[in-house]
């Protein structure tokens, strides 16, 4: 069967293009051919709010592609069941919903405190490293508590795997290659799950489960009973650094947004300011008391989604915004075009946090806000991320005005491979009087 009605083609679009400049190809193929555009045969593009949530939704249509960063390791056991994987994620889910989440507010705003409190004010300071470690031990205490101490180095390896593995390339090579960054890779992997399995058996054997995530997981369920060891241990590399790497690429857009918009961040402050001064008294209360720096968080979080480019298959024909895609294809979800569409927002380039206080500017709005995905795989942890953002948000804007370094060089410099980020950011705090 031949083509059918395929999406518009972006003129002198192609990989040498998209890799030169990934975000400039993006909004090209957007502004001129529309929602769904095609960038190269077989590779398509969903620009516009309702095809991606269209695509994000569409779980069977559009699979998402198993690449995982940190694969299951390779033993005796086997490969998990599909009721294993489904067991493992309710488990999870039960220790990252929003409920979950909001009730161990006390627990996460000590972490992103001690961020603010170790800023050495009066200087020039390349942030996004201390933010990555405040808010690794914020995420690695949420997934194991009183155990954070033992797993985090193993954390903070698995991050510098993550960075090795994911690093631009003149070669891709297929999967089943031991390049020396996959060698490294699984190195840290085996640690890190060398640590965590005497943990789990410790606790499986006094019987004090715990009441955080890894607790959860422990917990049998009435429908499946107990989660085998292995795939805990296979799990838990992945979501440990999910908890902190997207939020800190989250929180220096924030930073930065804080430099560049002051009255914003004095509203921020003023908010703040009735926070507790013991950061371990805050409550979920207090969280819903920061309607502006939550909208503030949002805004930033539309205007530079860090996952702002999402891959998807199309396993047989299908359609999507009236055109044929073919199988095989690949398709290429776009939040940061989404995000920028006139028929969702209102004056889209322009920073408004004010847009998330009206009726109108509903996150639930189905395309309107796609930083967390949504649909079948949608961020597990998108709760947990909100409250350790608004909390790190908050408590710089109540302590420090925050500016960008003077002179002509800039603060940062934008990084586009495998996410949205301020490379290198430089900012300097001055304490608020």
């Amino acid at each position: 069967m031949g083509r059918v009605n395929e999406p518009p083609r972006l003129p002198e679009g192609s990989f040498a293009a998209w890799s030169r400049d990934r975000l400039a190809v993006a909004r090209r193929g957007a502004d001129e051919c529309g929602d769904v555009w095609q960038l190269e045969p077989g590779v398509y593009v969903a620009a516009a709010a309702g095809p991606c949530e269209a695509v994000l939704r569409r779980g069977k249509d559009f699979p998402k592609v198993p690449s995982p960063l940190f694969p299951p390791l390779k033993r005796s056991s086997g490969a998990r069941t599909s009721e294993e994987r489904s067991h493992a994620h309710a488990a999870r889910m039960r220790g990252l919903r929003a409920q979950a989440v909001a009730a161990r507010i006390g627990e996460i705003a000590p972490g992103t405190a001690r961020f603010v409190d170790q800023w050495p004010a009066g200087q020039d300071v390349e942030i996004l490293p201390p933010v990555r470690h405040a808010l690794a031990e914020v995420g690695v205490r949420y997934l194991f508590s009183e155990d954070a101490p033992t797993l985090l180095p193993f954390a903070a390896q698995l991050f510098v795997a993550r960075e090795v593995l994911v690093r631009p390339s003149r070669w891709v090579w297929p999967r089943w290659v031991p390049t020396p960054a996959r060698r490294f890779r699984t190195r840290q992997q085996v640690a890190f799950t060398n640590a965590l399995r005497p943990i789990v058996r410790r606790r499986r054997s006094s019987g004090r489960l715990g009441d955080d995530v890894l607790g959860e997981m422990l917990r049998p369920s009435s429908r499946y009973g107990l989660l085998p060891e292995e795939a805990i241990v296979d799990t838990l590399p992945g979501i440990t650094i999910a908890t902190f790497e997207t939020p800190s690429r989250a929180a220096g857009w924030i930073l930065l947004h804080l430099a560049r918009y002051p009255q914003a961040a004095d509203r921020v402050a003023a908010e703040a300011a009735f926070l507790p001064a013991d950061p371990a008294a805050t409550t979920s209360t207090h969280l819903d008391r920061l309607p502006y720096t939550q909208a503030l968080v949002r805004e930033v979080l539309r205007l530079h989604p860090p996952s702002w480019l999402l891959t998807r298959r199309a396993p047989r024909r299908t359609q999507l915004a009236g055109y044929t895609i073919d199988a095989g294809s690949t398709v290429l979800v776009c939040p940061y075009t989404a995000h920028r569409d006139a028929r969702e927002h209102s004056e889209p380039e322009q920073f408004h946090p004010e847009r998330w206080l009206d009726d109108a500017g509903s996150p639930t709005k189905p395309g309107v806000f796609l930083s967390f995905g949504t649909g079948p795989h949608g961020c597990e942890g998108a709760a947990l991320a909100m409250a350790m953002l608004t909390l790190l948000t908050a408590q710089t804007a109540r302590c420090y005005h925050l500016s960008e370094p003077p002179g002509p060089e800039p603060s940062h410099q934008v990084t586009t491979f495998e996410g949205l980020t301020t490379a290198g950011l430089r900012l300097r705090a001055t304490l608020r009087s």
